[in-house]
């Protein structure tokens, strides 16, 4: 089995990652950092000495980047059975205050990564293939200071659910995870419980869960919440 999953290196990413793994997955993963992606390799292949790791840093607000890292894939790998768009970033802010540019970041980041990365994919995606977005909570809720993150996260369902009605009768699922607050770095420092926010295991799961149901049944949306509500 051949997965890519963008932005896996921390948090989310490396959770989905390592559950791939664990079911014997072969990987293909891309984040910024090329130092990110040289640990993710080494551990990885202690963890798993079975599985191929191909690893390559993206810069997914760039187009040329994206397309470059799907050719880079197709060439080692004639057919992909998994897709997760992860990569993302998030810049607090409100419409009226955010600094110009705030927008266009996130829309390229966030949206335009897997617009892009999921069309030069489907291709050779496999006849029961299975495409994940990873898309959030601001996805459905507008909440103080998410600004055009939550504008980014919108268009972002919007996606999954085109692709789904496009996908449906190719035998392709299409998957939107919708997760509240989960620690990763960026929670770094945080006053709060452990017990707070949710774990990236927790998503990692959901995702894996997702992907095990036969081919008569998808599950188009998933929607976690940290037990106690959002923050």
């Amino acid at each position: 089995m051949k997965v890519i999953i963008t932005g896996a290196t921390k948090g989310i990413g490396r959770a989905i990652a390592e559950a791939f793994a664990n079911e014997g997955a072969d990987l293909a993963i891309c984040a910024r950092t090329a130092e990110d992606l040289e640990a993710f390799k080494t551990d990885f292949k202690s963890k798993f000495p079975n599985i191929e790791v191909f690893t390559k840093s993206v810069d997914m607000s760039d187009k040329a980047a994206v397309l470059q890292f799907a050719t880079d894939v197709k060439s080692k790998w004639g057919q992909i059975d998994v897709l997760v768009n992860n990569a993302g970033v998030f810049l607090p802010g409100e419409v009226s205050k955010e600094e110009d540019g705030a927008l266009e970041k996130m829309i390229e980041t966030n949206l335009y990564s897997a617009y892009y990365l999921t069309r030069e994919i489907l291709p050779v995606m496999a006849a029961k293939g299975h495409i994940f977005n990873m898309c959030s909570i601001a996805s459905v809720i507008a909440y103080p200071n998410g600004g055009s993150y939550s504008i980014s996260k919108f268009a972002l369902l919007g996606f999954s659910k085109v692709l789904r009605e496009e996908l449906k009768e190719q035998g392709i699922k299409v998957t939107a995870i919708l997760p509240g607050a989960t620690w990763s770095a960026s929670w770094a420092g945080v006053d709060l419980p452990k017990s707070r926010l949710m774990q990236a295991t927790d998503i990692a799961n959901s995702v894996v869960g997702a992907w095990k149901m036969g081919p008569s049944a998808v599950v188009e949306e998933i929607v976690i919440r940290p037990q106690l509500g959002d923050l």
